[in-house]
C-alpha cells in the first residue's frame, strides 16, 4: 500500500508492505537512490512501513526486498520489466 501526501514540490510517501507469510526482514530498494536498500520499520500489526520524501512530477522505479531473497513488487502500481527478468514497480507523481 502507498500513500502520498503532497506539499509544494515534494511528496511524502509511505510504502507499506504486509503479508500473511511469515516475513522476517523488508526493504525498500528504488531509484531515487542508486537501488541502496533501506530496511523497513515493523508495526505491531507484523506490517513493514518506511517514508520517503520524493520530488512531485517525478518517476520512480522501485521494489521490495523480502527476507533477504525475494523481490516483491506493488500491487498498486504500474510494472515494468528489470533487467534482471523481474517486474519493477513504478512510481509516478
Amino acid at each position: 500500500m502507498i500513500k502520498i501526501t503532497k506539499k509544494g514540490n515534494k511528496a511524502w510517501v509511505t510504502f507499506t508492505f504486509s503479508s500473511t507469510a511469515p516475513i522476517e526482514r523488508v526493504s525498500l530498494l528504488g531509484e531515487w537512490n542508486q537501488w541502496k536498500e533501506e530496511p523497513m520499520k515493523k508495526k505491531k500489526n507484523g506490517d513493514y512501513y518506511i517514508t520517503k520524501v520524493l520530488t512531485l512530477g517525478d518517476s520512480f522505479e522501485f521494489g521490495y526486498k523480502v527476507n533477504e531473497n525475494d523481490w516483491l513488487r506493488e500491487e498498486e502500481c504500474n510494472s515494468i520489466p528489470s533487467p534482471f527478468t523481474s517486474l519493477n514497480s513504478l512510481l509516478t507523481l
